[in-house]
This record gives structure tokens, sequence and C-alpha cells, in this order.
């Protein structure tokens, strides 16, 4: 016999290769498919009797499956053929066969219209299911209308409608989000768009880490520059007008977890995965700034999805003419886990560090000798256990004008220490978060911003710790967050791939752009404010591995509020 075997069903013409013949068919169903793999077994027995010049034979299992689908069958709304109707029908075939000019003979082509018309009914049977099945389903979108939600989808079975059925209002409510984001976005979008442009605007990406980048920070002296922490064990510096690198410090063993500059000084200080903290001397010489690209056509509400696998899956070519530090001037030691981040205290002579161990440091940086130890005893005196974090910790930041440092931890809180009397060391716990706080940071004035994985962002004021002044709620977790210096806007960087802006008081600003492929493509891990640049005053990096700088316009961003 050939390859495939050609007959007329109804005026439809159907090609059924015998070596993939399951996969064409099961590509067609909606359906459970277990009558008509039956079917199948029985096809491939009456193909081999034919052969052989015998009759096929129908299995048992085949017949009882039949039987239950019939049964099945007379439950639901079908158009039933009579026998006379069939019987005409497969005469007429037959007559067509007679016909027709083939090697076969009619007895055998007599069976394998058989078969094949027993394959139709098994479709047929299928296709009534899976108009039921659809009733079904527009019905209990009919009763859950009311909750303002419908399922989408036309392959779930009884079952898992039940299921559906069954969920909570809150559960409703986040799908029902869910499902009209996009085309809430764009419409916000279609009002928006002739001022966003002029608002937010992407200036330039830095790509160059090999792994996802966990921090960036700007530095504070001349000339500015960018760094970026990341989990392929470097650190990079890089020309903010040009996008280019020029120096990668080498000299972690471990994913670089955070980066922060000395105050004053051509100084870094990265934390790492390999439980220690590192300070070393840069010198760079900025290269001649690039004209920058036109992206005036990227407004600020478009959200186009990417997937997973975009460009960020492919191998990033590092910089060649880099040059690199493998030297730390230096080592921070004693902690007993991956040290997460690092922060210079006021001043740049001492240097917090926060670690998975539980502990937050403070070392001497012309020494690198421990001073403190925030946890249970601090000043050789014995803190409370409960002053003390009970999980990992996850960031650590110091006030701009004081000696003041917050650690926040996975425990859902965060802790404010004050190290600005020598003699009294006091502690100060804020509580209002429901899971992981991934970062707290200081404003310019007396108060704390902290992020959570419990979606929220919430604003407190340093003298009454009670209850947050605002909330900020979000639809994605939150990681580590930058307050602007002089407007305070938060930017708020999300697992989703989003950066959001708002105010203190928690009203929404904008959403920087994802759109024409342009924006982050992986999680999003931090952001940082730079004022001062005339070309990017707001950076982000995440797990694309690469970093983004963008011009803000924040005054009218705020004139739009």
């Amino acid at each position: 016999m050939t390859n495939s075997l050609f007959l007329n069903f109804s005026n439809l013409n159907i090609s059924v290769d015998k070596h993939s013949a399951s996969h064409k068919l099961l590509s067609l169903c909606f359906c459970p498919l277990s009558g008509f793999f039956l079917v199948l077994l029985s096809l491939q027995t009456g193909l081999r009797r034919v052969l052989e010049g015998g009759m096929p034979v129908e299995s048992g299992s085949s017949a009882a499956a039949r039987q239950a689908k019939q049964k099945r069958k007379s439950h639901s709304l079908s158009i039933r053929r009579t026998n006379s109707t069939e019987q005409e029908r497969f005469g007429l075939q037959r007559d067509m066969l007679e016909g027709q000019d083939s090697k076969l003979p009619l007895s055998m082509r007599s069976n394998l219209l058989d078969l094949f018309s027993q394959i139709e009914r098994e479709f047929e049977n299928l296709y009534i299911e899976n108009l039921e099945l659809r009733r079904e389903m527009e019905t209990l979108n009919d009763r859950l209308a009311a909750d303002g939600q419908t399922l989408e989808g036309a392959d779930l079975a009884k079952g898992a409608l039940k299921t559906k059925a069954s969920h909570s209002t809150s559960q409703l409510s986040q799908k029902l989000k869910t499902t009209y984001k996009a085309s809430t976005s764009k419409i916000v979008s279609s009002f928006k768009a002739t001022t966003s442009r002029a608002v937010c605007q992407l200036v330039r990406e830095y790509v160059g880490h090999r792994d996802g980048i966990w921090d960036l920070s700007v530095s504070r002296t001349q000339p500015v520059v960018l760094g970026t922490a990341s989990a392929d064990h470097s650190a990079m510096l890089w020309s903010i007008e040009t996008g280019k690198c020029l120096l990668k410090y080498v000299g972690h063993q471990g994913s670089v977890n955070s980066i922060k500059f000395h105050p004053t000084e051509q100084m870094a200080l990265t934390a790492s995965g390999d439980q220690t903290a590192h300070i070393w001397r840069y010198m760079v010489q900025l290269p001649t700034p690039q004209p920058v690209a036109d992206v005036s056509q990227t407004p600020c509400e478009d959200d186009v999805e990417f997937s997973d696998k975009d460009e960020a899956d492919g191998e990033v070519e590092g910089p060649n003419d880099c040059p690199s530090v493998r030297l730390a001037t230096t080592t921070l030691r004693s902690h007993q886990g991956v040290v997460i981040a690092a922060d210079w205290l006021l001043g740049g002579k001492q240097v917090v560090t926060a670690s998975w161990d539980r502990a937050a440091n403070l070392y001497d940086v012309e020494t690198s000798e421990l001073v403190h130890s925030l946890t249970v005893y601090m000043c050789g005196r014995r803190i409370e256990d409960f002053l003390c974090h009970d999980q990992e910790l996850t960031h650590c930041c110091t006030h701009p004008t004081q000696r003041l440092v917050v650690t926040s931890s996975r425990d859902t809180t965060f802790r404010l220490w004050d190290f600005r009397d020598p003699s009294i060391h006091s502690v100060n716990v804020f509580q209002g978060h429901t899971d992981t706080v991934t970062s707290a940071v200081f404003t310019v004035g007396d108060n704390v911003v902290s992020g959570s994985d419990d979606r929220t962002v919430k604003v407190w004021d340093l003298k009454n710790m009670r209850s947050p002044i605002a909330t900020i709620r979000t639809d994605s977790a939150v990681n580590r967050i930058s307050v602007s210096v002089t407007q305070k806007v938060i930017a708020l960087p999300h697992d989703n791939r989003q950066v959001r802006l708002f105010d203190m008081s928690g009203v929404r600003l904008a959403r920087l752009p994802r759109s024409n492929r342009q924006g982050h493509r992986r999680m999003v891990c931090c952001s940082a404010w730079c004022e001062d640049n005339a070309t990017c005053n707001l950076f982000t990096c995440g797990f694309d591995r690469q970093a983004i700088g963008w011009n803000i316009n924040i005054p009218a961003l705020l004139q739009e509020k």
C-alpha cells in the first residue's frame, strides 16, 4: 500500500498518513480522546486483517467504549442520523468507490470505508461533547457575571469548571484585574501618549554583564560614573553619557550583591556572596559623549509583553577593552553568610554590612576592624532578643546627613539603629508588612520608605513609628527602591518587569515604558536616582543583564498629577 489512504467524507477530502495520523487527528480535538484511541487501535487491527484478506473484528474494549459514548450522548443535544439515511449514504459512497479506478479489491475498499466511518462517528461524538462543554461554560460565565468575571478558554473540563466557580471573591477580583489589564493600559495610554513622551524617556542601555544585575548606584564625586553589581561575580563602572564600560572589578569569588560609592573619594564598596565586603579604589577617564538616540516615540504607559526567552537569553559579550581591578584595598570579614548589602556611614570612615547570618556589622575603614555587630550584643551590652532580626537580612541603608542605619529582613520588619550618641545605641522596630521587607531607605527629611514582597510600599515618619503615613499597593513584589532627593519621587522596581513612580503621598505618577522592545525583560532588581545628571536622572537594573538610564521630567510629572 502507499503511505497515504484517501477517502471522501461528506464531500471533504481527508488524507491520513499512517506514520502521522494519530498526531494530526489529536490536534483536531478539544475533549478527552480515550474513545478515539480505541478506534485507532481497532483501525490498526482492521488494516492488518484487510491486508491479510480477512475482515476487521471490533475489539471488546472498543465496543464497551462505544456503548459508554452512546449512553453519554443520550443526555446531549445532538442530531441523530436515521438508519435509512446512513444506509443511503453508505450505498452512495460504495457506488462512488465502484466508479473509481483503484488496484484494491472492492471488498478491501469497503472494509476501509467502514473503518473510517467509525472514525467519523467518533469525531462527531467528540464534537457534540465539546458543544456541551461550551454551553456549560457559557452558563457558568453568566453566573459569574455578577462578580464581574468570566472564564477564558474552551478546554476546561467539568471538574475544572466547578473548581473555578468555587474560587473566592478576592481571587476572582485578581483574575479580573489581570484579564483586563492590557486593554485598560491601552485606554490609559491613548489619553497620556501626548504628554508622556516628554515626561519619561529611555536614554541609554548599559550592556556587558554575563548574569543578572542586583544593584546599581551613581558616584558622588567627579567624574560621575554608574556602578553595577552582578551575579557574574563582577562589578562594572560605566560612562553615563556613552554607555561604555570604564572599569571592571573582579576581586570577588561570589555574586556581587551591592555597590556603593564613597561620599568624597574615588572608592567603591561592594558586598558579595563570598561572605566578604571589599573596598577598592578606581581611576577612570570619561570618553567623548555620543549623541543621544531619539526615543521620543516611547510613551510611558505602553505595556507590551515580551517572551521570557527574548534577547536576554543570548550570550552577552563583555567589553573586551575594559580594564579590570583584581585586588581590594580593604577586605571586611567576620560574617558567616552571604553579605547581601553594604553602605558608607556618614563621613565615609565607617561602613555597615548586612548578611544572611542575621547580623549587621559596623567596620572601621582604615583598620578594617569590626566595631559593632548589630545583633544580640552591641558595645558590650546585651540587647533584648526581640530587637534583633529573626531571619536573614535583605538590605541596609545609611542616612545621608545623620549617623542612622536602617536594616530590613525576611522577618517582615525593618529596624532603625541610632549611632548619633556614642554612649547610647537605640534600636527601633518597624512592623507593618506581611512579607519580606526587601529594602528600606531614608529620605532627606525624617521619613523612611520601605518596600516588600507583600506588594506594598509604606512611608514612615521617624517621629511616629506606630503606623505608616502612606501606603502604596501594587500588583507585584517590590525590590530595592529609591527616593529622589529634591522632589521625593519614589521609583519602584517590580518582579513583573515594571518600574513605577509615586510621590510620597502614594499618588501614582507614571510607569516607565516597555514597548518596541525597550525596557526590562526580566525582574527589575534596583533603582537609583541621580538628579544632578542632565542626560539620565534615573537608573534601573534587572535580571535581563542590563542597566537602563532614563530621563524623567519630574516637574512635568508633578504638574500632571
